[in-house]
Protein backbone atom coordinates (compact mmCIF):
# COMPACT_ATOMS: atom_id res chain seq x y z
CA UNK A 1 0.00 0.00 0.00
CA UNK A 2 1.11 3.85 -1.06
CA UNK A 3 2.56 5.86 2.18
CA UNK A 4 -0.01 9.30 2.56
CA UNK A 5 3.27 11.46 1.29
CA UNK A 6 3.32 8.54 -1.82
CA UNK A 7 -0.10 9.22 -2.67
CA UNK A 8 -0.36 13.11 -2.06
CA UNK A 9 2.93 13.54 -3.76
CA UNK A 10 1.58 11.62 -7.17
CA UNK A 11 -1.30 14.23 -7.92
CA UNK A 12 1.39 16.82 -8.00
CA UNK A 13 -0.89 19.55 -6.44
CA UNK A 14 0.44 19.75 -3.01
CA UNK A 15 3.88 21.25 -1.38
CA UNK A 16 6.03 19.42 1.00
CA UNK A 17 4.89 22.09 4.23
CA UNK A 18 1.18 20.50 2.71
CA UNK A 19 2.25 17.08 3.26
CA UNK A 20 4.16 18.08 6.84
CA UNK A 21 0.21 19.36 7.65
CA UNK A 22 -1.57 15.97 6.05
CA UNK A 23 0.88 13.72 8.33
CA UNK A 24 0.37 16.09 11.20
CA UNK A 25 -3.27 15.72 11.05
CA UNK A 26 -3.48 11.97 10.17
CA UNK A 27 -1.34 11.58 13.60
CA UNK A 28 -4.34 12.40 15.29
CA UNK A 29 -6.98 10.14 13.12
CA UNK A 30 -7.77 7.68 15.70
CA UNK A 31 -8.09 10.34 18.27
CA UNK A 32 -10.70 12.63 15.98
CA UNK A 33 -12.80 8.81 14.71
CA UNK A 34 -12.77 8.16 18.55
CA UNK A 35 -14.32 11.51 19.64
CA UNK A 36 -16.96 11.39 16.60
CA UNK A 37 -17.40 7.70 16.83
CA UNK A 38 -17.04 7.68 13.15
CA UNK A 39 -15.18 6.82 10.36
CA UNK A 40 -12.38 9.54 8.97
CA UNK A 41 -10.96 10.07 5.28
CA UNK A 42 -8.44 12.71 4.43
CA UNK A 43 -9.31 13.54 0.32
CA UNK A 44 -6.43 15.08 -1.55
CA UNK A 45 -7.26 17.13 -5.01
CA UNK A 46 -6.20 14.76 -8.34
CA UNK A 47 -4.84 16.78 -11.30
CA UNK A 48 -8.43 15.26 -13.18
CA UNK A 49 -10.49 17.53 -10.64
CA UNK A 50 -11.80 14.53 -8.33
CA UNK A 51 -10.14 13.58 -5.26
CA UNK A 52 -8.00 10.32 -3.72
CA UNK A 53 -7.81 9.30 -0.30
CA UNK A 54 -4.76 9.27 1.05
CA UNK A 55 -5.90 7.83 5.22
CA UNK A 56 -8.24 6.53 6.76
CA UNK A 57 -9.24 5.55 10.59
CA UNK A 58 -12.00 3.65 11.70
CA UNK A 59 -13.69 4.35 15.39
CA UNK A 60 -12.45 2.02 18.56
CA UNK A 61 -15.77 2.41 19.93
CA UNK A 62 -18.23 2.28 16.97
CA UNK A 63 -18.92 0.29 13.72
CA UNK A 64 -16.91 0.76 11.02
CA UNK A 65 -18.62 1.59 7.56
CA UNK A 66 -15.01 1.07 5.95
CA UNK A 67 -14.94 -3.50 6.08
CA UNK A 68 -12.01 -2.64 3.26
CA UNK A 69 -9.45 0.39 3.09
CA UNK A 70 -10.08 2.60 0.95
CA UNK A 71 -7.00 4.72 0.83
CA UNK A 72 -6.07 5.09 -2.80
CA UNK A 73 -9.77 5.49 -4.11
CA UNK A 74 -10.74 7.97 -5.97
CA UNK A 75 -13.89 10.12 -3.84
CA UNK A 76 -17.10 8.02 -5.21
CA UNK A 77 -19.91 10.27 -6.82
CA UNK A 78 -22.16 10.62 -3.91
CA UNK A 79 -19.58 12.26 -1.97
CA UNK A 80 -17.78 14.27 -4.65
CA UNK A 81 -20.22 17.34 -4.49
CA UNK A 82 -20.01 17.75 -0.65
CA UNK A 83 -16.37 17.06 -0.74
CA UNK A 84 -15.61 19.55 -4.05
CA UNK A 85 -17.67 22.39 -2.35
CA UNK A 86 -16.25 22.22 1.36
CA UNK A 87 -12.85 22.17 -0.59
CA UNK A 88 -14.10 25.28 -2.91
CA UNK A 89 -16.14 27.44 -0.38
CA UNK A 90 -13.22 26.88 2.88
CA UNK A 91 -16.42 25.80 4.86
CA UNK A 92 -17.86 22.72 6.99
CA UNK A 93 -20.51 20.86 4.37
CA UNK A 94 -22.93 18.04 5.81
CA UNK A 95 -25.05 15.71 4.27
CA UNK A 96 -28.65 17.41 3.61
CA UNK A 97 -30.27 14.04 4.40
CA UNK A 98 -28.81 10.40 5.68
CA UNK A 99 -26.30 8.89 2.87
CA UNK A 100 -26.79 5.07 2.27
CA UNK A 101 -23.27 3.21 1.42
CA UNK A 102 -23.79 -0.49 1.33
CA UNK A 103 -27.33 -0.71 2.64
CA UNK A 104 -26.29 1.22 5.66
CA UNK A 105 -27.59 4.73 6.62
CA UNK A 106 -25.07 7.28 7.04
CA UNK A 107 -24.10 10.43 7.50
CA UNK A 108 -21.62 12.49 6.10
CA UNK A 109 -19.50 15.95 7.37
CA UNK A 110 -17.15 17.28 4.70
CA UNK A 111 -14.64 19.60 6.56
CA UNK A 112 -11.52 22.03 4.60
CA UNK A 113 -8.13 21.15 5.66
CA UNK A 114 -6.96 24.46 6.13
CA UNK A 115 -3.36 25.69 6.67
CA UNK A 116 -2.01 29.34 6.99
CA UNK A 117 0.83 30.10 4.79
CA UNK A 118 3.94 31.53 6.14
CA UNK A 119 3.69 35.22 5.53
CA UNK A 120 1.82 37.38 7.23
CA UNK A 121 0.24 39.05 3.98
CA UNK A 122 -0.79 35.43 2.75
CA UNK A 123 -4.09 33.95 3.32
CA UNK A 124 -5.01 30.37 4.00
CA UNK A 125 -4.66 27.69 1.56
CA UNK A 126 -6.85 24.47 1.48
CA UNK A 127 -4.93 21.40 0.72
CA UNK A 128 -7.33 18.95 1.36
CA UNK A 129 -10.94 17.59 2.53
CA UNK A 130 -11.82 15.63 5.75
CA UNK A 131 -14.96 13.38 6.00
CA UNK A 132 -16.34 12.23 8.79
CA UNK A 133 -18.57 8.90 8.23
CA UNK A 134 -21.17 8.47 11.17
CA UNK A 135 -23.06 4.97 10.92
CA UNK A 136 -26.90 5.46 11.19
CA UNK A 137 -27.75 1.88 11.92
CA UNK A 138 -26.81 1.39 15.29
CA UNK A 139 -28.27 4.67 16.43
CA UNK A 140 -29.25 4.65 20.40
CA UNK A 141 -29.87 7.16 22.69
CA UNK A 142 -26.30 8.82 23.25
CA UNK A 143 -25.12 9.11 26.79
CA UNK A 144 -23.43 12.25 28.17
CA UNK A 145 -20.08 10.84 27.67
CA UNK A 146 -20.75 10.18 24.00
CA UNK A 147 -22.68 13.96 23.71
CA UNK A 148 -19.32 15.65 25.48
CA UNK A 149 -17.20 13.69 23.09
CA UNK A 150 -18.95 14.19 19.93
CA UNK A 151 -18.71 18.29 21.10
CA UNK A 152 -15.16 17.77 21.35
CA UNK A 153 -14.58 16.27 17.80
CA UNK A 154 -16.97 19.06 16.44
CA UNK A 155 -14.67 21.70 18.15
CA UNK A 156 -11.50 20.27 16.23
CA UNK A 157 -13.60 19.87 12.92
CA UNK A 158 -13.97 23.49 13.04
CA UNK A 159 -10.19 24.35 14.58
CA UNK A 160 -9.30 22.20 11.16
CA UNK A 161 -11.08 24.35 9.08
CA UNK A 162 -9.54 27.63 10.16
CA UNK A 163 -6.13 26.14 10.24
CA UNK A 164 -6.11 26.14 13.91
CA UNK A 165 -5.00 22.30 14.06
CA UNK A 166 -2.99 20.70 14.12
CA UNK A 167 -1.16 22.95 16.12
CA UNK A 168 2.87 22.75 14.33
CA UNK A 169 4.03 23.46 18.40
CA UNK A 170 2.71 20.21 19.70
CA UNK A 171 5.24 17.15 20.27
CA UNK A 172 5.32 14.96 17.02
CA UNK A 173 6.72 11.87 18.44
CA UNK A 174 4.80 10.85 21.60
CA UNK A 175 6.21 8.66 24.28
CA UNK A 176 5.19 4.62 24.20
CA UNK A 177 1.55 4.88 26.27
CA UNK A 178 0.52 8.23 24.71
CA UNK A 179 -2.96 9.10 26.07
CA UNK A 180 -6.23 8.45 24.20
CA UNK A 181 -9.59 9.83 24.16
CA UNK A 182 -10.69 6.19 25.97
CA UNK A 183 -7.98 6.56 28.38
CA UNK A 184 -9.50 9.09 30.02
CA UNK A 185 -10.71 13.12 28.72
CA UNK A 186 -11.42 15.70 30.92
CA UNK A 187 -12.83 18.80 29.35
CA UNK A 188 -11.99 22.31 30.81
CA UNK A 189 -13.61 25.81 29.94
CA UNK A 190 -11.12 28.99 29.68
CA UNK A 191 -10.17 29.34 32.90
CA UNK A 192 -9.62 25.78 33.34
CA UNK A 193 -12.61 24.65 35.48
CA UNK A 194 -13.68 20.98 34.50
CA UNK A 195 -16.96 20.82 33.28
CA UNK A 196 -16.92 17.53 32.01
CA UNK A 197 -14.45 14.13 33.33
CA UNK A 198 -15.16 10.82 31.47
CA UNK A 199 -15.07 7.69 34.16
CA UNK A 200 -11.75 6.65 33.10
CA UNK A 201 -10.41 9.67 33.43
CA UNK A 202 -11.33 10.39 37.36
CA UNK A 203 -10.15 6.66 38.26
CA UNK A 204 -6.66 8.18 36.70
CA UNK A 205 -7.02 11.08 39.43
CA UNK A 206 -8.17 8.97 41.96
CA UNK A 207 -5.36 6.55 41.89
CA UNK A 208 -3.02 9.85 42.18
CA UNK A 209 -4.98 10.41 45.47
CA UNK A 210 -8.08 12.83 44.41
CA UNK A 211 -10.81 11.08 46.03
CA UNK A 212 -13.18 13.72 44.67
CA UNK A 213 -15.98 14.63 41.88
CA UNK A 214 -13.46 16.59 39.29
CA UNK A 215 -16.57 18.40 37.52
CA UNK A 216 -16.44 21.93 38.56
CA UNK A 217 -12.83 22.01 40.00
CA UNK A 218 -9.81 23.97 38.64
CA UNK A 219 -7.47 21.29 37.10
CA UNK A 220 -4.59 22.96 37.87
CA UNK A 221 -5.56 23.41 41.84
CA UNK A 222 -6.44 19.86 42.09
CA UNK A 223 -3.28 18.89 40.44
CA UNK A 224 -0.87 20.76 42.58
CA UNK A 225 -3.08 18.97 45.37
CA UNK A 226 -2.02 15.72 44.92
CA UNK A 227 1.65 15.75 43.74
CA UNK A 228 4.41 15.57 46.21
CA UNK A 229 5.41 18.95 47.83
CA UNK A 230 9.29 18.46 47.49
CA UNK A 231 9.09 16.67 44.59
CA UNK A 232 10.47 18.65 41.23
CA UNK A 233 7.91 18.27 38.36
CA UNK A 234 8.17 19.36 34.69
CA UNK A 235 8.05 23.00 34.89
CA UNK A 236 5.34 23.16 31.42
CA UNK A 237 2.71 20.71 34.01
CA UNK A 238 1.16 24.45 34.98
CA UNK A 239 0.52 25.25 31.54
CA UNK A 240 -0.76 21.27 30.26
CA UNK A 241 -3.43 21.29 33.36
CA UNK A 242 -4.35 24.83 32.88
CA UNK A 243 -4.69 24.05 29.00
CA UNK A 244 -3.03 26.77 27.23
CA UNK A 245 -0.43 24.76 25.45
CA UNK A 246 -0.17 21.66 23.07
CA UNK A 247 2.23 19.47 25.18
CA UNK A 248 1.87 16.49 26.81
CA UNK A 249 3.54 15.69 30.74
CA UNK A 250 3.27 13.01 33.15
CA UNK A 251 2.75 13.37 36.66
CA UNK A 252 3.84 11.21 39.87
CA UNK A 253 2.12 10.38 43.03
CA UNK A 254 1.49 7.46 45.27
CA UNK A 255 4.03 5.47 43.23
CA UNK A 256 1.14 6.07 40.35
CA UNK A 257 2.31 7.99 36.98
CA UNK A 258 -0.86 9.31 34.53
CA UNK A 259 0.65 10.73 31.00
CA UNK A 260 -1.46 13.60 30.17
CA UNK A 261 -1.85 15.64 26.71
CA UNK A 262 -3.99 18.73 26.19
CA UNK A 263 -5.07 20.43 23.20
CA UNK A 264 -6.64 23.66 23.48
CA UNK A 265 -9.56 24.54 21.94
CA UNK A 266 -10.12 27.80 20.10
CA UNK A 267 -12.68 29.19 18.24
CA UNK A 268 -10.90 31.27 15.20
CA UNK A 269 -8.17 31.76 17.00
CA UNK A 270 -9.45 32.59 20.67
CA UNK A 271 -9.17 30.04 23.21
CA UNK A 272 -12.62 28.55 24.87
CA UNK A 273 -11.32 25.25 26.79
CA UNK A 274 -9.46 22.46 26.36
CA UNK A 275 -9.30 18.74 26.20
CA UNK A 276 -7.21 17.03 28.83
CA UNK A 277 -6.07 13.30 27.79
CA UNK A 278 -4.81 10.86 30.57
CA UNK A 279 -3.69 7.18 30.77
CA UNK A 280 -2.59 5.70 33.41
CA UNK A 281 1.07 4.42 32.22
CA UNK A 282 2.51 3.60 35.79
CA UNK A 283 3.09 -0.44 34.64
CA UNK A 284 4.57 0.87 31.26
CA UNK A 285 6.86 3.92 32.95
CA UNK A 286 7.84 1.19 35.23
CA UNK A 287 8.97 -1.28 32.48
CA UNK A 288 10.91 1.57 30.46
CA UNK A 289 13.08 2.00 33.35
CA UNK A 290 13.59 -1.54 33.61
CA UNK A 291 14.73 -1.42 30.20
CA UNK A 292 17.03 1.48 30.65
CA UNK A 293 18.79 -0.04 33.95
CA UNK A 294 19.46 -3.20 31.61
CA UNK A 295 21.10 -1.42 29.10
CA UNK A 296 23.28 0.21 31.47
CA UNK A 297 24.10 -2.62 32.76
CA UNK A 298 25.11 -4.32 29.66
CA UNK A 299 26.89 -1.31 28.77
CA UNK A 300 28.57 -1.12 31.52
CA UNK A 301 29.47 -5.37 31.19
CA UNK A 302 30.51 -4.59 28.23
CA UNK A 303 32.95 -1.65 29.24
CA UNK A 304 33.88 -4.34 31.97
CA UNK A 305 35.08 -7.18 29.81
CA UNK A 306 36.98 -4.61 27.57
CA UNK A 307 39.17 -3.59 30.35
CA UNK A 308 39.68 -7.05 31.30
CA UNK A 309 40.63 -7.90 27.75
CA UNK A 310 43.08 -5.25 27.42
CA UNK A 311 44.78 -6.01 30.91
CA UNK A 312 45.14 -9.25 29.74
CA UNK A 313 46.79 -7.61 26.20
CA UNK A 314 48.63 -6.02 28.58
CA UNK A 315 49.98 -9.13 30.34
CA UNK A 316 50.63 -11.03 27.18
CA UNK A 317 52.65 -7.57 25.80
CA UNK A 318 54.80 -7.98 28.97
CA UNK A 319 55.46 -11.55 28.96
CA UNK A 320 56.45 -11.68 25.21
CA UNK A 321 58.80 -8.72 26.05
CA UNK A 322 60.64 -10.61 28.63
CA UNK A 323 60.57 -14.01 26.83
CA UNK A 324 64.09 -15.12 25.35
CA UNK A 325 62.44 -17.56 23.40
CA UNK A 326 61.15 -16.26 19.40
CA UNK A 327 59.11 -18.54 18.80
CA UNK A 328 56.86 -17.86 22.41
CA UNK A 329 57.30 -14.20 21.81
CA UNK A 330 55.88 -14.49 18.32
CA UNK A 331 52.78 -17.01 20.32
CA UNK A 332 52.68 -14.06 22.71
CA UNK A 333 52.25 -11.43 20.55
CA UNK A 334 49.34 -13.27 18.37
CA UNK A 335 47.49 -14.21 21.56
CA UNK A 336 48.00 -10.62 22.59
CA UNK A 337 46.69 -9.20 19.01
CA UNK A 338 43.54 -11.29 18.99
CA UNK A 339 42.48 -10.60 22.70
CA UNK A 340 42.93 -6.55 21.81
CA UNK A 341 41.13 -7.37 18.75
CA UNK A 342 37.75 -8.90 20.79
CA UNK A 343 38.51 -5.85 23.54
CA UNK A 344 37.57 -3.24 20.62
CA UNK A 345 34.05 -5.36 19.99
CA UNK A 346 33.34 -5.19 23.54
CA UNK A 347 34.63 -0.96 23.45
CA UNK A 348 31.93 -0.77 20.64
CA UNK A 349 29.18 -2.02 22.18
CA UNK A 350 29.87 -0.38 25.75
CA UNK A 351 28.69 2.51 23.74
CA UNK A 352 25.49 2.25 22.38
CA UNK A 353 22.24 0.94 23.37
CA UNK A 354 21.77 -1.56 20.98
CA UNK A 355 23.97 -4.77 20.49
CA UNK A 356 24.55 -4.20 17.05
CA UNK A 357 27.48 -2.33 15.98
CA UNK A 358 28.77 -0.58 13.28
CA UNK A 359 31.67 -3.20 11.55
CA UNK A 360 32.94 -0.53 9.36
CA UNK A 361 33.98 1.74 12.76
CA UNK A 362 35.19 -1.65 14.44
CA UNK A 363 37.49 -2.96 11.68
CA UNK A 364 39.23 0.15 11.19
CA UNK A 365 40.05 0.40 15.04
CA UNK A 366 40.79 -3.61 14.17
CA UNK A 367 42.72 -2.64 11.08
CA UNK A 368 45.04 -0.03 12.46
CA UNK A 369 46.18 -2.39 15.42
CA UNK A 370 47.11 -5.37 13.46
CA UNK A 371 48.66 -3.11 10.99
CA UNK A 372 51.06 -1.72 14.04
CA UNK A 373 51.72 -5.05 15.32
CA UNK A 374 51.92 -7.50 12.87
CA UNK A 375 54.61 -5.44 10.86
CA UNK A 376 58.41 -6.64 10.95
CA UNK A 377 60.82 -3.45 11.04
CA UNK A 378 62.06 -5.07 7.73
CA UNK A 379 58.05 -5.14 6.00
CA UNK A 380 56.29 -1.73 4.79
CA UNK A 381 52.64 -2.95 4.87
CA UNK A 382 49.63 -0.48 3.60
CA UNK A 383 46.27 -1.33 4.43
CA UNK A 384 43.29 -0.32 2.56
CA UNK A 385 39.54 -1.12 3.13
CA UNK A 386 36.55 -0.86 0.43
CA UNK A 387 33.33 -1.14 0.33
CA UNK A 388 30.66 -1.37 3.43
CA UNK A 389 30.27 -3.88 5.92
CA UNK A 390 27.04 -2.18 7.67
CA UNK A 391 25.82 -3.08 11.03
CA UNK A 392 26.63 -6.49 12.18
CA UNK A 393 25.18 -8.25 15.70
CA UNK A 394 27.37 -8.63 18.18
CA UNK A 395 27.40 -12.12 18.03
CA UNK A 396 29.09 -12.32 14.67
CA UNK A 397 31.00 -8.47 15.54
CA UNK A 398 33.24 -10.52 17.53
CA UNK A 399 34.24 -13.91 15.35
CA UNK A 400 34.75 -11.75 11.65
CA UNK A 401 36.67 -9.23 13.74
CA UNK A 402 38.81 -12.20 15.09
CA UNK A 403 38.98 -14.07 11.40
CA UNK A 404 40.17 -10.49 9.81
CA UNK A 405 42.04 -10.27 11.91
CA UNK A 406 43.96 -13.10 11.54
CA UNK A 407 43.88 -12.76 7.41
CA UNK A 408 45.48 -9.58 7.62
CA UNK A 409 48.11 -10.67 9.69
CA UNK A 410 48.94 -13.53 7.78
CA UNK A 411 49.44 -11.16 4.56
CA UNK A 412 51.28 -8.84 6.41
CA UNK A 413 53.29 -11.64 7.94
CA UNK A 414 53.78 -14.07 5.33
CA UNK A 415 52.54 -12.45 2.35
CA UNK A 416 54.71 -9.55 2.48
CA UNK A 417 57.53 -10.42 5.09
CA UNK A 418 60.88 -8.34 4.88
CA UNK A 419 58.84 -6.39 1.13
CA UNK A 420 56.74 -3.57 0.79
CA UNK A 421 53.26 -4.05 -0.33
CA UNK A 422 49.34 -3.60 0.02
CA UNK A 423 46.69 -5.34 2.27
CA UNK A 424 43.11 -4.86 0.60
CA UNK A 425 39.79 -5.42 2.47
CA UNK A 426 36.68 -5.17 0.17
CA UNK A 427 33.66 -5.39 1.59
CA UNK A 428 30.81 -6.03 -0.46
CA UNK A 429 27.32 -6.35 0.94
CA UNK A 430 23.44 -7.11 -0.59
CA UNK A 431 20.49 -8.54 0.84
CA UNK A 432 21.24 -12.18 0.93
CA UNK A 433 25.17 -12.12 1.40
CA UNK A 434 28.21 -10.48 2.62
CA UNK A 435 31.36 -11.15 1.06
CA UNK A 436 35.18 -10.14 2.20
CA UNK A 437 37.55 -10.22 0.23
CA UNK A 438 41.77 -9.83 1.92
CA UNK A 439 44.10 -9.61 -1.28
CA UNK A 440 48.05 -8.84 -0.72
CA UNK A 441 50.58 -8.14 -3.42
CA UNK A 442 52.90 -10.14 -1.81
CA UNK A 443 54.58 -13.59 -2.77
CA UNK A 444 51.44 -15.46 -3.32
CA UNK A 445 51.11 -19.27 -2.24
CA UNK A 446 51.06 -22.79 -4.48
CA UNK A 447 47.32 -23.15 -5.49
CA UNK A 448 45.57 -26.40 -3.06
CA UNK A 449 48.26 -25.77 -0.14
CA UNK A 450 47.05 -23.49 2.51
CA UNK A 451 48.73 -23.21 5.60
CA UNK A 452 48.12 -25.83 8.40
CA UNK A 453 48.89 -23.38 11.37
CA UNK A 454 46.92 -21.97 14.51
CA UNK A 455 45.87 -18.81 12.67
CA UNK A 456 44.18 -20.76 9.79
CA UNK A 457 42.12 -23.27 11.93
CA UNK A 458 40.85 -20.22 13.83
CA UNK A 459 39.44 -18.72 10.70
CA UNK A 460 38.19 -21.85 9.78
CA UNK A 461 36.25 -22.24 12.94
CA UNK A 462 35.07 -19.13 13.03
CA UNK A 463 33.95 -18.63 9.42
CA UNK A 464 32.47 -22.14 8.96
CA UNK A 465 31.68 -23.12 12.26
CA UNK A 466 30.11 -20.08 14.16
CA UNK A 467 29.05 -18.13 10.55
CA UNK A 468 27.68 -20.90 8.68
CA UNK A 469 29.80 -19.56 6.14
CA UNK A 470 32.69 -20.39 3.57
CA UNK A 471 36.05 -19.47 3.12
CA UNK A 472 38.43 -19.92 -0.08
CA UNK A 473 42.04 -19.38 -0.19
CA UNK A 474 43.81 -18.90 -4.05
CA UNK A 475 46.82 -16.99 -5.81
CA UNK A 476 45.77 -14.02 -7.78
CA UNK A 477 47.54 -14.74 -11.43
CA UNK A 478 50.93 -12.83 -11.17
CA UNK A 479 51.81 -12.41 -7.41
CA UNK A 480 49.95 -12.54 -4.23
CA UNK A 481 47.19 -14.11 -2.12
CA UNK A 482 43.18 -13.70 -1.98
CA UNK A 483 40.86 -14.73 0.54
CA UNK A 484 37.01 -14.75 0.29
CA UNK A 485 34.77 -15.47 2.60
CA UNK A 486 30.83 -15.49 2.05
CA UNK A 487 28.87 -15.33 4.93
CA UNK A 488 25.02 -16.13 4.69
CA UNK A 489 22.52 -12.79 5.69
CA UNK A 490 19.90 -15.01 6.61
CA UNK A 491 21.99 -16.49 9.59
CA UNK A 492 22.94 -12.64 10.07
CA UNK A 493 19.25 -11.52 9.87
CA UNK A 494 18.28 -14.43 12.94
CA UNK A 495 21.41 -13.23 14.92
CA UNK A 496 19.92 -9.41 14.93
CA UNK A 497 16.37 -10.91 15.81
Amino acid sequence: MSTLSDLVYAQGRSSEADVEWLHRLAGDGQLLADLAFADIVIWVPTADDSFVAVAHTRPSGAATLFYRDIVGDTVRPQWRTQVNDAFTQLRIVDSASPDWFEETPTRVRAVPIVRMLGTETSGPVVVGVLTRHTNLGEARTPSRQQITFNDCADDLFGMIATADFPDLTAPTSPRRGAPRASDGLVRIDVDGITTFASPNALSAFNRLGFDDELEGEDLLAVTTAILPAKRQFDESLPLVMAGRAPWRADIEARGVTVSLRTIPLKDHGTRVGAVVLCRDVTEIRHQEQELITKDATIREIHHRVKNNLQTVASLLRIQSRRTHSDEARDALTHAMRRVSAIAVVHDTLSEGLAQNVDFDDVFNRVLKLVAEVAAAPSTRARTRKTGTFGTLPSEYATPLALALTELVTNAVEHGLADKEGEVEIIAQRSEDHLEVRVRDDGVGLPEGQVGRGLGTQIVRTLIQGELSGTIDWHTLVGSGTEVTIDIPMRYIGRGQG
